[in-house]
């Protein structure tokens, strides 16, 4: 027989990447309350992370949801202000909306509001302030208002100048009662009867932070003419028919607006969209700062995972130098100490998505509340526990590969 092939066949079998698995999944059997508690610590960091980012994302939509109940696609306009100079300040029109109207395409809505305040009689002598908003039918559209019962006044109503008008749940439950007693009651503003026809509230609370307050009654624009000397309005709403067309929408009332009003006169047309998008860089930083956190509780993990698989080589000393001395080599044995490692990080990290995911699903199926879920955060957590188990093995991984052949078979 050749020489060569004398030399082939005593050279040691190698290990194959089946065969290290293998053994790093027999440890792991026969010490499975050990590295079951080191993977605890990875179970709830992965679980961690992904809560965090469903939890982050539950608060931006609530955010938003929050903003956007206010009035879909809304735009307000208001004068600000103008030249001192100027004793007559150069207030907007109903004009000045039907030429937004008729100049700029896109708008689906549009109400001006005239707001007043009266005081009415509420029995015993006394009276109460309520504040009264002159409107077109179609701000409850535009403002996003929520009928409790009854109806909102028509187009039929606003061209008949009907004496009707709605009130806040508050006003009518502390006047009335219930929502539905305070339809058909009659309140008098400066004298006139008004047949209430419908209570309302806002979708979203604004605690009083907007033209329509706890006391207030909503009327048709052509009927807050007869308490009004002059043809200005407050405010003007308009509500873009798409959300894409919210700020180039914006840009073009302005520029009308501006137009029909004296140079130094100060108008300010605002919409939603800044606002929205500081809610969304706030939920986004908080769900950094969450993450980090997460990431903290990882990284204790996988020093866990380090300790574990130390203390796992020094109880396996002579074991890695019966391997060695068999013919196993430097890269296999780090190769094996380093799939244990990872083992324990993927079995964790596999566990803590499971559980992650059921909390946010067990919500949906369970209650009416729809959290987000995100798939792509538990592609992260699997990466980022396998990096952990890859970073955190190697130290004990490579001390393993070092260790001396003879001096481990000596090893007691």
């Amino acid at each position: 027989m050749p020489s060569g092939a004398t030399q082939a066949t005593s050279q040691p079998p190698k290990l194959v990447l089946s065969e290290i698995l293998s053994f790093a999944y027999d440890t792991f059997c026969s010490n499975k309350v050990r590295f079951a508690l080191t993977a605890l610590g990875m179970v709830i960091g992965t679980a961690s992370l992904i809560l965090v980012v469903t939890i982050g994302m539950t608060g931006k939509q609530y955010v938003l949801n929050q903003i956007q109940g206010i009035g879909a696609n809304l735009i307000y306009a208001e004068y600000q202000g103008g030249d001192a100079r100027n004793v007559t300040p150069d207030l907007l029109t109903l004009d000045d909306m039907l030429a937004v109207l008729r100049q700029v395409p896109g708008i689906a809505d549009a109400s001006p509001v005239v707001p007043l305040d009266d005081r009415v009689p509420v029995g015993g002598g006394k009276e109460r302030e309520i504040r009264v908003l002159g409107v077109f039918p179609q701000y409850r559209s535009v403002r996003n208002l929520v009928v409790l019962s009854g109806r909102f006044f028509d187009a039929e109503d606003e061209q008949a100048h009907n004496k009707v008008g709605v009130i806040t749940q508050k006003l009518a439950e502390q006047l009335y009662g219930s929502v539905d007693d305070a339809v058909g009651q009659v309140m008098k503003l400066s004298g006139l009867p008004f047949t209430i026809i419908g209570t309302f509230k806002e979708r979203v609370n604004t605690f009083g932070q907007s033209e329509v307050t706890d006391n207030t009654m909503v009327v048709p624009f052509t009927v807050s003419r007869y308490f009004t000397e002059t043809g200005s309005v407050k405010q003007i709403y308009f509500s873009a028919g798409e959300p894409s067309m919210v700020v180039p929408v914006t840009e073009q009332i302005h520029k009308v607006i501006q137009s029909r009003h004296r140079p130094e006169s100060v108008y300010n047309v605002e919409n939603l969209t800044e606002l929205v998008a500081v809610a969304d860089r706030t939920a986004n930083a908080l769900t950094v700062v969450l993450l980090l956190i997460a990431t903290v509780t990882l990284l204790v993990s996988g020093i866990g995972i380090m300790n574990i698989m130390l203390a796992t080589v020094s109880s396996r000393i002579r074991e890695i130098g019966i391997r060695k001395a068999l013919g196993a080599t430097n890269r296999e044995i780090r190769f094996q100490f380093l799939s244990e490692a990872v083992l324990i990080s993927l079995i964790g990290g596999f566990a803590g998505v499971i559980l992650g995911l059921a909390i946010p699903f067990s919500v949906r199926f369970l209650t009416e509340y729809r959290l987000p879920v995100s798939g792509l955060s538990a592609i992260v957590a699997i990466g980022v526990s396998s990096l952990v188990g890859i970073l955190f093995g190697t130290v004990p991984a490579t001390r393993a590969a070092k260790l001396d052949p003879v001096e481990s078979l000596r090893y007691e």
